[in-house]
């Protein structure tokens, strides 16, 4: 019998629970038998979800990519690793030479560590020099981090420790599905009821997480600004304010006022959906508790106007000084395991490490310097995840590197994706399993998985964690930090990328982001094994990390946090005759993100196999529909086919699809490619839909 413990953490959302894996064999030739065990831990406390229970499975399936592979006349051949980066660096040379550095794009992942995400922004303006990356978490946390950093001064998922939650007496929910997406979080929120808190949950329809609430606000979709604006007249108008925090702390208040004024509960209840005695029930609950939270997730923040919405959320919380202590905050629910680094240190179109701004001088100045570069030599600010999608349809983009990510399926209007990335000149992608997106390439390049790739991760609160490497590579497999050096190597830039070990990135990314708001200087690998995770800000190696912000003042001029006047803003789409219904779309406990993982683990795939429509049954009727019967699902962008699933836990006028289906069962076949003109994310949320039986009755 031979026995081997491997300690690691869930790859998957963004509490990054601690496990372990165990691998146990009979004899030297048996089929080993593994058991997951999970790990005390600050942040899950120790809990584990069928989603990291099974997490070994899609990395020890016989599906892995385990060599590189070369499409030719259709179909994908084994090549060498010279191969394959003799062929890289021949088309994107050739490319840049006939077109210019910039049509070359980039396109990373929320899931990647924070020396991948580092590297892969360096390796952008460095090795290729063109301005063209951005990364899926855009599509996450975009509107709620660009809100953060106008109205606080800094985007940190939680502006506290998950531990404060227990101590609020009122919580807010906001578009937020935490019992299905982050289901080890579930404990706090009980513990907190358990001590009399009272819990307020803002979604079109009922879920896990709706259950658990002394009041549920079935708000119309896209309507979530308008229901907050509610909330904060009867704020107002009740002197439910903590004037001296704001009078202290904040600008802006006698505009939002005079603003507010403006407005009409029983319009706002019309438009949001929402009766008028409720939105005041909710008002005065969440005014009146000493202490409160507010989340906020893609329910609110997937719109069209979702930086404006998460503004509005905050101005709840600054309005009452429920902030900067404890019981007291703000978060914004990171959806993927990194997706809190993943944006801090260079994977988005404007910034550079530490949060800098790739177009503020003084910023350009500090990271050329610790790479060595004029500053000159780096480019200027590219554009938003799906805009690089426009651009690949332009032919502006001739070459598309994808690493850790499935744009096929994650971007809105699929098929006008799809019909871009067909006419890319060359379509590189990076992946340990086989991906739609993968199946497009020219050449797929095979990486490392989470038990096999070392590295650290920021959790939702920023609490920075290390997670070590436990089994070797399978086949020829390489860590997507070793290709990007081996590939800047191959490029003429290797001098620049001179790491062997993922540790020496990090120390640099530690140096790179010094001074910055995201600043890790003070954190080491050897602190991380030590104390479980450090916060950042960490400027010092002395410094024990900030747990709480803004505990005296905001890092804003006159340390003054902004009040916003937030107009009520309807959806870019509308419900006509023709397309009559709402679609909303999100998760289900049982897969993440574009399912390519979890659609490969049998004990989860087992759970959910194919996806579905929900919808309530009068609507169902209205339409033909029957319960559990194929049903087509008609945008004005395209069509897909899923398996009806009644609800009377669904607004009537709303349908909901999960994300995790590609091909017919691709939601964002449908989704409004409408962006956010602040923070570019696209309207995932809202678009007009129409509904009807495969097979019609004669």
């Amino acid at each position: 019998m031979s026995l081997k413990v491997i300690d690691t953490q869930c790859p998957f959302c963004s509490v990054q629970c601690k496990m372990q894996v165990i691998e146990e064999k009979s004899s030297a030739d048996a089929r080993p038998v593994y058991t997951v065990v999970p790990k005390p831990n600050l942040a899950s406390e120790g809990r584990l979800c069928m989603k990291g229970m099974n997490a070994y499975q899609h990395v020890l399936t016989g599906e892995r990519i385990r060599y590189p592979l070369m499409k030719k006349e259709g179909q994908f051949v084994r090549i060498s690793w010279e191969e394959a980066y003799a062929c890289i660096t021949s088309k994107f040379n050739k490319l840049r030479d006939s077109y210019g550095k910039d049509t070359i794009g980039l396109y990373g992942g929320g899931s990647l560590t924070n020396e991948s995400a580092y590297l892969l922004g360096k390796f952008a303006r460095v090795a290729l020099k063109t301005k063209y990356i951005d990364y899926n978490g855009r599509f996450c946390m975009s509107a709620a981090a660009s809100a953060g950093v106008k109205v606080f001064g800094i985007d940190r998922g939680l502006t506290n420790q998950l531990a404060d939650i227990e101590y609020a007496e009122c919580i807010i929910l906001a578009g937020t599905n935490i019992a299905e997406c982050q289901p080890t979080l579930m404990p706090y929120f009980t513990r907190a009821k358990e001590k009399g808190a009272s819990i307020i949950a803002i979604d079109p329809r009922e879920t896990g997480t709706t259950r658990i609430a002394d009041l549920h606000l079935r708000v119309k979709p896209g309507m979530d600004a308008t229901l907050a604006n509610g909330m904060l007249k009867v704020l107002v108008e009740e002197g439910l304010i903590d004037q001296t925090f704001v009078n202290r702390l904040t600008v802006g208040f006698d505009e939002l006022r005079t603003h507010l004024e403006e407005f009409d509960l029983a319009e706002i209840a019309e438009l949001s959906g929402v009766p008028a005695e409720k939105i005041r029930q909710a008002a005065l609950a969440y005014g009146k508790a000493a202490t409160g939270m507010v989340f906020t997730a893609r329910g609110v923040e997937q719109q069209t106007d979702g930086h404006m919405a998460v503004r509005n959320f905050l101005n709840l919380v600054l309005l009452t000084g429920k902030i900067g202590k404890q019981g007291c905050g703000y978060g914004a629910i990171t959806g993927q395991g990194n997706g809190q680094g993943g944006r801090e240190h260079g994977q988005k179109a404007d910034q550079l490490p530490g949060y800098r701004l790739i177009e503020n001088p003084e910023d350009r100045a500090y990271v050329a310097g610790v790479w060595g570069i004029d500053p000159s030599e780096l480019p200027g600010k590219g554009v938003s995840a799906y805009e690089i999608m426009q651009n690949i349809h332009e032919q502006e983009i001739r070459a598309l590197f994808v690493m850790g990510s499935n744009p096929l399926v994650s971007n809105p209007n699929a098929n006008f994706v799809k019909e871009g990335l067909k006419k890319l000149d060359f379509l590189v992608v990076a992946d340990f399993l086989m991906s739609e997106t993968a199946q497009l390439a020219d050449l797929i390049l095979p990486v490392t998985a989470y038990l096999e790739n070392g590295g650290t991760l920021t959790n939702l609160e920023g609490r920075v964690l290390l997670r070590e490497a436990g089994m070797p590579a399978p086949g020829e497999a390489k860590h997507d930090w070793q290709i990007l050096c081996e590939l800047a190597e191959k490029l003429s830039r290797g001098s620049f990328f001179n790491f062997t070990e993922v540790e020496d990135i990090f120390n640099e990314l530690r140096l790179a982001s010094r001074g910055g708001t995201a600043d890790y200087y003070g954190i080491t690998y050897e602190r991380l094994r030590e104390e479980e995770g450090v916060y950042w800000p960490c400027p010092e190696l002395d410094h024990p990390g900030e747990k709480r912000l803004f505990a005296s003042a905001f890092p804003m001029p006159g340390g003054r946090a902004l009040l916003t006047t937030v107009e009520n803003h309807l959806p870019k789409e509308r419900v006509s005759d023709e397309f009559p219904l709402y679609l909303t779309t999100g998760r289900v406990l049982t897969h993440y993100l574009t399912g390519v993982q979890t659609r490969k683990s049998h004990s989860l795939v087992a759970r959910d196999v194919e996806s579905f429509m929900e919808i309530h049954p009068k609507t169902a009727k209205k339409y033909r529909i029957e319960d559990a019967t194929l049903v087509k699902l008609e945008s004005r962008r395209g069509i897909i086919y899923v398996r009806s699933r009644f609800s009377s836990d669904i607004r009537e006028d709303t349908v909901f699809v999960p994300m995790h289906w590609g091909d017919s069962q691709n939601v964002n076949k449908l989704t409004l490619d409408e962006l956010d003109p602040t923070c570019r994310m696209p309207g995932f949320k809202v678009c007009a839909l129409k509904v009807s039986p495969l097979v019609s009755e004669v």
